[in-house]
């Protein structure tokens, strides 16, 4: 069973239907025992990091996820993944859950449209489990403009935009974060989610 983190800020249906499709069984739940007893978890997120954080915080579950992505398998989508790195630079500075070491900065493209939005092609840096039989240079789709800056070993692919932008992460062991919305990314979106739900730890 998946656990998708319903705290308020989250892109939770669009999530949750695509589990459906997928035939993969989950919940949506803010409830601290539910996602004790999870497989895995998904951490949705759209809006701006200090809300995000502030809604997590308020839900009394930081402690709680923090704990568990330790754990177990846990993904991050868009403002989801962006959450799970130690600071995040929007409003001001914000810590994060520090899952992930690294910071969440103002994407740098000069010329380019901000925010990123649209499809980009993945360009593939390290051996992922989300990314098995997946094809590099695949196209997914992105709604952001911040991006993760962090060591390129946690980087399991990034897309080009002005530059190289941290587009998926992994930490080689539990935590998981996709910048684009797998959900949203036709067949190969649906391939790494379905990857997420069969890794085990």
């Amino acid at each position: 069973m998946i656990a998708i983190i319903d705290y308020g800020a989250g892109n939770i249906f669009s999530v949750k239907n695509a589990l459906d499709y997928l035939g993969v069984p989950s919940i949506l739940t803010k409830d601290k025992s539910e996602i004790e007893s999870a497989d895995s978890l998904i951490l949705p997120g759209v809006g701006a990091f200090p809300e995000a954080m502030r809604k997590l915080g308020e839900s009394g579950l930081i402690e709680t996820v923090r704990a568990e992505a330790k754990k177990k398998p846990f993904l991050g989508i868009c403002l989801g993944m962006q959450m799970i790195f130690d600071k995040g630079y929007e409003f001001g500075v914000t810590d994060g859950l520090g899952l992930i070491h690294g910071t969440v900065e103002p994407i740098e493209a000069p010329g380019m449209i901000i925010p990123h939005m649209g499809w980009n092609s993945l360009e593939f840096n390290r051996d992922c489990p989300m990314l098995c039989g997946v094809d590099n240079g695949e196209y997914v789709y992105f709604v952001h403009s911040f991006a993760a800056k962090c060591s390129a070993d946690d980087v399991a692919a990034y897309t080009e935009y002005g530059g190289k932008v941290t587009a998926l992460v992994y930490d080689g062991k539990t935590v998981f974060g996709s910048q684009f919305h797998p959900e949203k990314s036709g067949a190969a979106g649906m391939k790494m989610l379905k990857n997420f739900a069969d890794y085990k730890v």
